[in-house]
Formats: structure tokens, C-alpha cells, sequence
């Protein structure tokens, strides 16, 4: 609860005063506890801002990557896409507002790495829904483009409500987005990426785990669970991952038990990479 507190609080200093101008001290006294309780919890500012980062990240980057990869009626997939993404941002605005000034002016190495393979992830998530909207034939030559298009789209029409407070209908924005999306893959004919620049997708993103890297995550989260439908899941996962026996439908039935639980959504993820479900 502490930790949580000291996150919450820290969330409220960042988006006002940024990263390098808010010190442990002040965090602190927003929180009304001692700094010797803040080091219990966290070994510096830097430690809590990696953690923040990864709380909110994960839950944003698998739940966007679950809708494009369940979605079973394509022709909604690209508004629940818009709309899952400007509601987040407008459930933890806060935290938008603090992705959004620190990726220009950050000189935080460790945020930086973070924040560049969150992204890529993402990446991978919207090329794999332009390929599944548009057909990988149909848009070869300026897929691409059409990820930094949807992505230019998040990032300009989020900055309406994360800082010029517009009042924000979500049906309208989604629906208005999709129609230029659509646009833009129908109608566009010249590419500006390169075969070059193409490799940046092709990449694996910074931080891929081994098998033995998840194995070891859920480990330590089944130390740490109580006896559950969850922590069951997980142990079965495991046994597949060392001697495959399940098929694809139990495997993705198993995943899916553990993809709203706080300690296992990120898991769940990773596990739905692996088994590519």
C-alpha cells in the first residue's frame, strides 16, 4: 500500500514539475512520510520512475495487443483500437501528460531504453493490425508509413485533452480517426519509408525474454500467489512450455485465466508472444 501511495503521489509531482525537477523530498512530503520510508520501498527516484513506467505500460501495451489479437469482427477492430487507447489516456491522464513532455526532454538513460521498447511493442501490435485490416499484399508498400500515420494520429489528438483541456467524446474521436486511417491506406500510393528503415520493425525489441527469462518470471509470481485459478493456470503454462501436450485452444484458455490478474497480465502477454496466440 505504501509503494502504491508513494507511486500515486510521485504521479501528481511528475505531470506538474516534470522528472528532474521533483526531488525524493518533496515526493515524500506530498506523501507525508519519511524518506527512510520511501528508500524501503524504492532505492532512488530513477528505481521509482522505471516502476511507474512499467505498471502503466504493461497493462496498456497487453491490453491493446489483447484487442487486436482477439478482435474477431474486423471491420470494429480499428475503433475499439482508437477507443481503448484515447480512454486509457483519458482514465490516467496524469501519466499521458508525463510520457508525453518526458520523451522530448528527457535525459534519463534508463527512461529512455524503457520508453523505446515499450514503443516497440506497440509497433508491433499496429503492424500486425494493418496487415490483418488491409491484407499484407494490399498495403506492402506503405504499411509502414500507415503505422507512423496512426501513431502521429495517438500522439497529436492526445495532446487536445492532456493539455488544452477539449472536451473529449471518445465515439467521435474514434470514428473520425478510423475514417482517416482508411483513407489514407485505400488512397496512399507514394512510400516514404525505405527498406532500410523497414529494419527497425523487423528487429526483435530491446529486452525480448528467452523461454528460461519467462519460465523465471512466473516462478516468482506463483511464490507469491495463493493457491488459485490463476496460479494453476500458470503452473500448466510452465509444464507446456518445458513438454508441449496442450492444443492451441487449452493454451489460449490457460492464458486467458491469467490476463486480468495484476500479478500475471504481463505474463500473459509474453506467454501470448511465445505461443503466438
Amino acid at each position: 500500500m505504501k509503494k502504491q501511495l508513494i507511486m500515486e503521489k510521485a504521479i501528481e509531482l511528475f505531470a506538474k514539475q516534470g522528472f528532474e525537477a521533483t526531488s525524493v523530498q518533496q515526493i515524500t512530503e506530498h506523501c507525508g512520510i519519511s524518506k527512510g520510508a520511501f528508500y524501503l520501498s524504492f532505492k532512488s527516484k530513477d528505481e521509482l520512475i522505471i516502476e511507474i513506467i512499467d505498471h502503466f505500460m504493461i497493462q496498456f501495451t497487453s491490453e491493446i495487443d489483447y484487442i487486436v489479437r482477439s478482435a474477431k469482427d474486423e471491420e470494429n477492430l480499428l475503433y475499439k483500437f482508437y477507443y481503448a487507447i484515447f480512454n486509457s489516456f483519458q482514465k490516467h491522464s496524469d501519466f499521458g501528460k508525463i510520457l508525453i513532455k518526458e520523451q522530448s526532454r528527457s535525459f534519463n538513460e534508463d527512461f529512455l531504453v524503457k520508453m523505446r521498447y515499450y514503443d516497440r511493442l506497440m509497433d508491433k501490435t499496429i503492424l500486425s493490425m494493418v496487415e490483418r485490416l488491409y491484407g499484407d499484399h494490399e498495403v506492402e508498400e506503405i504499411k509502414y508509413d500507415l503505422v507512423f500515420c496512426i501513431k502521429g494520429f495517438i500522439s497529436m489528438y492526445s495532446q487536445l485533452f492532456l493539455f488544452y483541456n477539449v472536451p473529449l467524446d471518445l465515439d467521435l474521436l474514434s470514428t473520425s480517426l478510423v475514417e482517416k486511417t482508411e483513407l489514407l491506406a485505400r488512397n496512399s500510393t507514394v512510400p516514404f519509408i525505405s527498406k532500410g528503415l523497414i529494419k527497425i520493425f523487423e528487429e526483435p525489441p530491446i529486452e525480448d525474454l528467452t523461454k528460461e527469462q519467462i519460465i523465471s518470471l512466473m516462478n516468482q509470481e506463483m511464490e507469491e500467489m495463493e493457491e488459485s485459478v490463476e496460479k494453476e493456470s500458470l503452473m500448466l503454462l510452465k509444464q507446456q512450455m518445458h513438454e508441449p501436450t496442450f492444443g492451441r485452444a487449452i493454451i489460449k484458455g490457460l492464458i486467458e485465466n491469467i490476463r486480468n490478474h495484476p500479478q500475471t497480465k504481463w505474463i500473459s502477454h509474453l506467454l501470448s508472444s511465445f505461443f503466438n496466440m
